[in-house]
């Protein structure tokens, strides 16, 4: 008798502290739409309530609006569908910021640059629309030799033909290299007796061996640094750089991303960055990859600031340029290229920026200091390499997978590669808009068709059980995450071609791959990436529901809002 009476004073205590409403109260309860939460163990729920920036509870309307009172603000979805904010781990924001005074010289489908004559009369419209005088130098940004008719990079005498007093440079669309006139290879100081850089090279005419204008990898890094000083020189510049900058972020913010990247930030960019943090500029987090080779001399003074999130700026990690673009064909292969480079041999096959001593050199400075790094890995050479180095110092137990490198893009992977990353531990991060964007130029000039079938293998990573991410490289393409899904689910080219249909990933799992997976690799999956209680309130809005629209259909998908611990940040229209 004694336990039935206790059993029963026992369910009605229970049923008394159910029914009690939450002393937290919530400020916003998000309902009436879909919300996917990226959890598995509850996919989706009816409602979130949301307090001081961070999620408060998730579940049944009916439960959220205990966490209710007259001055929660209730906001009714109607349908559209909520998701964690998207997670930019690879992009420049910087980078577009500086691009953003440029001409833009993108082809279809981000812009009109189809061919080498578009890009000539662009460029003298600008010119005559600006009323640009005739010794100023001319930035035009993101031509694409993949793309534009011709299927060739434009020459020296093209740009010539533009303007001969004008020093002109534009640059390609994988940010590789770029190809200059003749006024601006002299402004440049760059002369027929210039040797190629380490790490880059001075194209040449194949006949004459006289400069052709393009540059390639360091030979285009350094001209356009070079570039930048000399036009910088004696002007402040700070405020115009800190416009562009905040236009860029509103760039990230517009495709739903509360996380963004900037992937390899040098020169003054670093401190650009720092001051934003300092005027708290930022309405997203932003993580910042200095390059390793630039600032090696100063890494002393970057170890505090490691993954410490100040005014929403944090240093995670350091950036290494392993080699260049496949697109571009500079990108370090085992085997040549389908068709060579004008001014190529036949077993022409890219070539690395580092050696493989200076590359354990540096990495080994850096996970000694628990420092984790980006490589930037195109080529399977590149990649090969990048295996071969942190394995050497994992053997030595200076790497420990807990650290979570990232080998970037790993676009001409080979399928060996892939339990050999997972023995690492590093993390393998997709530029899946390439199957959409170039994957008719890898499948016909490139790679080939077997070769290019495999580029951004994410199947073959999820089914070895490898976390892996996808991201959009900016401004490569527009940081676009929604194109960069639609590329790793469908594979279609822009022709139609499905290139390696069993590397065809679900809806799903391309959203995990840029939340939830995307948090694990920046080391904050205890913080974001997902819709749980305790984790900051980072949403994105869309119209349509990904899971549901017909896959091919994904590219429409709008971005209406975009949440940043529970203050809209961003707002179409």
């Amino acid at each position: 008798m004694k336990t039935l009476i206790y059993t029963f004073f026992l369910a009605v205590s229970i049923s008394s502290c159910q029914n009690r409403a939450p002393q937290e109260k919530a400020e916003i309860l998000y309902f009436g739409g879909h919300i996917l939460t990226m959890e598995d163990a509850s996919p989706q729920v009816e409602a979130i309530a949301v307090k001081e920036g961070k999620i408060l509870f998730t579940g049944t309307k009916q439960e959220a609006e205990r966490y209710s009172d007259p001055s929660t603000k209730l906001i009714n979805l109607n349908g559209k569908t909520l998701l964690p904010g998207f997670i930019d781990v690879h992009g420049h924001l910087t980078s577009r910021a500086g691009t953003m005074d440029a001409i833009d010289l993108s082809p279809e489908p981000y812009g009109t640059v189809n061919s080498i004559k578009d890009l000539q009369r662009v460029i003298k419209n600008d010119i005559k629309e600006k009323k640009i005088s005739d010794k100023q130098p001319i930035i035009g940004n993101g031509y694409d030799d993949a793309i534009m008719i011709e299927h060739r990079h434009p020459t020296k005498g093209e740009l010539d033909a533009v303007s001969k007093t004008n020093p002109i440079i534009v640059i390609h669309a994988s940010g590789h290299a770029s190809v200059a006139n003749s006024a601006m290879l002299k402004f440049l100081g760059i002369t027929e007796s210039s040797k190629d850089p380490e790490g880059g090279h001075l194209g040449r005419d194949k006949k004459t061996g006289k400069l052709n204008g393009k540059l390639e990898e360091n030979a285009s890094f350094t001209a356009l640094l070079t570039l930048t000083e000399k036009m910088n020189k004696g002007k402040n510049t700070q405020a115009h750089a800190m416009e562009n900058l905040m236009k860029a972020q509103e760039e990230w913010l517009s495709y739903g991303q509360t996380t963004i990247c900037d992937g390899r930030t040098m020169g003054e960019s670093v401190a650009l960055l720092q001051n934003a943090a300092v005027q708290q500029l930022f309405k997203a987090d932003v993580v910042y990859f200095p390059d390793y080779e630039y600032f090696k001399n100063e890494f002393s003074t970057f170890k505090p600031k490691y993954m410490q999130y100040e005014n929403h700026l944090k240093l995670a990690g350091f950036k290494f340029s392993d080699d260049g673009s496949p697109q571009g064909k500079t990108a370090w292969l085992t085997q040549p290229y389908l068709i060579p480079p004008e001014g190529q041999s036949k077993d022409y096959k890219g070539f690395p920026i580092f050696t493989d001593e200076t590359l354990y050199t540096d990495l080994k400075t850096l996970f000694q200091n628990h420092i984790t790094a980006q490589l930037h890995v195109n080529g399977d050479a590149a990649i090969d390499q990048a295996i071969r180095v942190i394995k050497r110092l994992k053997d030595e137990n200076i790497y420990k997978p807990g650290l979570r490198a990232t080998l970037i893009h790993v676009q001409n992977s080979r399928p060996d590669h892939i339990q050999k990353i997972k023995e690492l531990g590093v993390i393998p991060s997709y530029f899946s808009t390439h199957a959409y964007l170039w994957g008719d130029w890898h499948y016909s000039s490139v790679f080939g068709p077997d070769r290019a079938s495999f580029i951004s293998p994410a199947n073959s990573a999820l089914k070895a059980g490898i976390p892996f991410t996808i991201h959009h490289d900016s401004p490569v393409t527009p940081p676009d995450l929604i194109t960069a899904m639609y590329a790793a689910v469908n594979r279609k080219t822009r022709s139609g071609r499905i290139l390696g249909p069993n590397e065809r990933i679900t809806p799903l799992e391309a959203l995990k791959a840029i939340t939830i997976n995307a948090a694990y690799q920046l080391q904050e999956e205890n913080r974001k990436g997902s819709i749980t209680s305790g984790k900051l309130a980072d949403f994105v809005i869309l119209d349509q529901n990904p899971l549901t629209i017909d896959p091919e259909k994904m590219r429409d998908i709008k971005v209406l809002e975009t949440i940043k611990e529970g203050n809209s940040v961003y707002q179409r229209n």
